[in-house]
């Protein structure tokens, strides 16, 4: 099975060990370097329907990258869009839903599969919509958070509540819930003031038993921030 490493502490690089024959696929522009014993190429993963709802549903790209060690071992090193940490989540006995633009490589034996979520999460989702990405199959996968990545267990009886825009992946198994605040007695319009008056925004609401990772920085806050006007 490919080695994936993370090496580097600021905007690390995902060096990844490939045996002669070996796959893995990885984000479109992921690649930064490859040994000439390797392979690479564009593809449609997962048909066209899988293709346009990653696209058009979570914003990922339509062909992704598949590199294969034809020719003998080989090493290459990977990089995610935005800066900040990686991590590599092993799949198998855990799945995994990851949000968009988390996902940077996995096995050839993990697949991504785009499915639909239930209606309410949907209309208050930033990720995903009415669709959004779970694993499938064994092996590894590497997700990236904008700036650094800490790991969180979720217990029975102890929710955890997590601004939307710090997920990066949580295991499939956890119940969640969208939502505008923290507090479920304000109700609807209540809680659209308290998300506007606190600057919360969405949040999720996590319960039942598994592993969630969130990163420190909000993309789309941080896009707004570089948008906006010019400050002296």
């Amino acid at each position: 099975m490919p080695v994936f490493t993370v090496t580097g502490d600021v905007d690390p690089f995902l060096h990844v060990s490939m045996r002669h024959g070996e796959k893995i696929y990885c984000e479109s522009d992921a690649m930064v370097m490859m040994e000439s014993n390797l392979e690479l190429k564009g593809r449609m993963s997962g048909g066209l329907g899988s293709a346009l709802m990653r696209t058009f549903a979570n914003g990922e790209s339509f062909f992704q990258q598949h590199i294969e060690a034809v020719k003998g071992d080989g090493d290459c090193l990977l990089s995610p869009t935005l800066p900040g940490a990686m991590q590599v989540v092993d799949v198998g006995q855990r799945q995994y839903m990851i949000s968009d633009g988390a996902f940077v490589a996995a096995n050839s034996s993990v697949q991504l599969n785009v499915r639909t979520q239930s209606l309410g999460n949907a209309l208050f989702a930033q990720s995903g919509g009415f669709f959004i990405t779970e694993t499938s199959g064994s092996g590894q996968v590497v997700v990236s958070g904008f700036g650094s990545m800490s790991q969180l267990e979720v217990e029975p009886g102890k929710d955890v509540i997590i601004d939307n825009s710090h997920v990066v992946c949580w295991d499939s198994s956890l119940h969640y819930e969208m939502s505008v605040t923290t507090n479920r007695s304000s109700g609807f319009f209540g809680n659209l003031v308290n998300s506007v008056t606190s600057g919360e925004g969405m949040v999720l609401r996590f319960s039942g038993h598994g592993k969630i990772l969130v990163c420190s920085r909000n993309r789309n806050g941080f896009l707004a921030w570089v948008r906006g006007p010019q400050r002296s």
